[in-house]
């Protein structure tokens, strides 16, 4: 999707932040995802001094649901003080969830429905959903039809001991049964990335992020939690190591195929709680509230292959649609933000956007779309070391992207990430 310069709304981007991202089982052990949404929002609202009443609409993604908030969007904005005449949905589209928050916003407001939105994003993977196994929960169900108690005597009737073991939801694609690790293992190996460069490439993303954070660079966007029962403040985010080298990643052993594999816990993104949110407006009210815009969004796309085959390279796929749309190069682009599942992932859509070969056959394109300068990639650290909850890393991209362009004097900025299922996103946006 484009927008044209002279179009009635304008989408920019107001404020944006989110919560400390914590790896998980640690400081957000105990909260739900409901309460992570509910930290981000409030921490949005307080520091970018909206008022809600002039909300007309709150949009979050999520993966890994629970069933008594479903609507977490809902839920999340009524405890956070919005007002409860203003409605609210949950988009889900694997890791790209609130990148469809984002973009579903940015159409509301284009197409002239809502003036002021807020997106965002969330995840807890501290406490997923485990559910009892199909036959045992087909069990729990019939009891609805009992009508006496000796008709529990029969419950057990045909039960065998794994029935009632639980089952435990896996990182894996449904339709090809192979985790994101597995598949990204197959990519690096037929694109040729060493186990060495994604050492490498991991160790820079963790001194980015330690950088990033001692200078107080990601300060701006980072809304402190305060973590019940005894209120604890989170300010920084605890998935970075700083203290990492090539020599202790080179130590650690492949994740995912045992035996020739490259990918480990090391050159992964780690599971990770978190929750984001952005404040989306319409750029003529945002003038009149005395709002000043960070970022107009200009052109998105998203787009989707076999799963099967190369699974994560779907930024590669989705830059050239952006860059084609607004009529411009890599050259042209001063902030690049790219989500991270794995350092293999992130290579290998470096090296296909710079093959003549990959343009060729995958893009119909007569030669490659470029080379990045790394110098502007992911300058604050990126999700290999700030951390990947499937849900918020979106909205994460877009408000680290456009506060870059601020500090670093740039125009444009490049944001894209892949998601399960064969799916990609890229999104432009400019400075204001």
């Amino acid at each position: 999707m484009i927008i044209s310069n002279n179009s009635t709304h304008e989408a920019i981007l107001a404020y944006g932040g989110r919560i400390p991202f914590q790896r998980s089982l640690t400081a957000y052990k105990d909260l739900s995802a409901f309460d992570l949404a509910r930290l981000a929002l409030e921490g949005l609202i307080t520091r970018s001094g909206i008022q809600t009443e002039l909300v007309d609409l709150v949009l979050m993604g999520t993966v890994i649901q629970d069933v008594n908030t479903s609507n977490i969007a809902r839920e999340a904005s009524l405890a956070a003080g919005i007002p409860k005449n203003v409605p609210a949905f949950t988009t889900t589209m694997a890791c790209i969830s609130s990148n469809a928050a984002v973009t579903s916003a940015i159409e509301k407001i284009r197409t002239g429905q809502n003036r002021v939105v807020i997106a965002g994003g969330v995840e807890t993977m501290s406490d997923i959903p485990i559910r009892f196994r199909k036959k045992f929960r087909q069990k729990l169900l019939e009891t609805r039809k009992y009508k006496s108690p000796t008709d529990f005597l029969k419950f057990f009737k045909g039960l065998r001991p794994s029935d009632l073991m639980p089952d435990i939801p896996s990182i894996s694609e449904y339709s090809t049964g192979e985790t994101m690790g597995a598949s990204c293992d197959k990519m690096a190996a037929k694109y040729g990335i060493t186990r060495e460069e994604q050492d490498r490439y991991a160790l820079q993303s963790h001194q980015k992020a330690a950088e990033a954070t001692e200078k107080g660079l990601l300060s701006g966007e980072l809304f402190p939690a305060a973590v019940p029962p005894r209120f604890e403040l989170v300010t920084v985010d605890n998935t970075f190591r700083a203290d990492t080298t090539l020599e202790k990643l080179a130590a650690l052993k492949p994740a995912f195929e045992k035996k020739y594999g490259t990918v480990t816990a090391g050159n992964s993104s780690a599971l990770t709680d978190g929750a984001s949110a952005a404040l989306i407006m319409d750029r003529q009210t945002a003038e009149e509230h005395g709002i000043k815009p960070k970022a107009v969004f200009r052109s998105y796309t998203y787009v989707a292959q076999q799963p099967a085959d190369e699974l994560l390279i779907g930024p590669a796929m989705a830059v050239p649609v952006v860059l084609d749309q607004m009529r411009l190069t890599l050259g042209d682009i001063d902030v690049f933000e790219f989500h991270e599942a794995f350092a293999g992932q992130i290579l290998t859509v470096l090296k296909a956007l710079e093959s003549d070969e990959f343009a060729r056959e995958r893009l119909n394109r007569s030669s490659r779309v470029g080379e990045i300068p790394m110098d502007k990639f992911n300058s604050w650290g990126g999700s290999l070391s700030l951390g990947h909850p499937f849900g918020a890393t979106g909205t994460r991209l877009v408000t680290t992207a456009a506060n870059r362009l601020e500090k670093e004097d740039g125009q444009f900025a490049l944001v894209a990430a892949c998601a399960a299922g064969g799916l990609g996103h890229a999104i432009v946006m400019e400075r204001v």
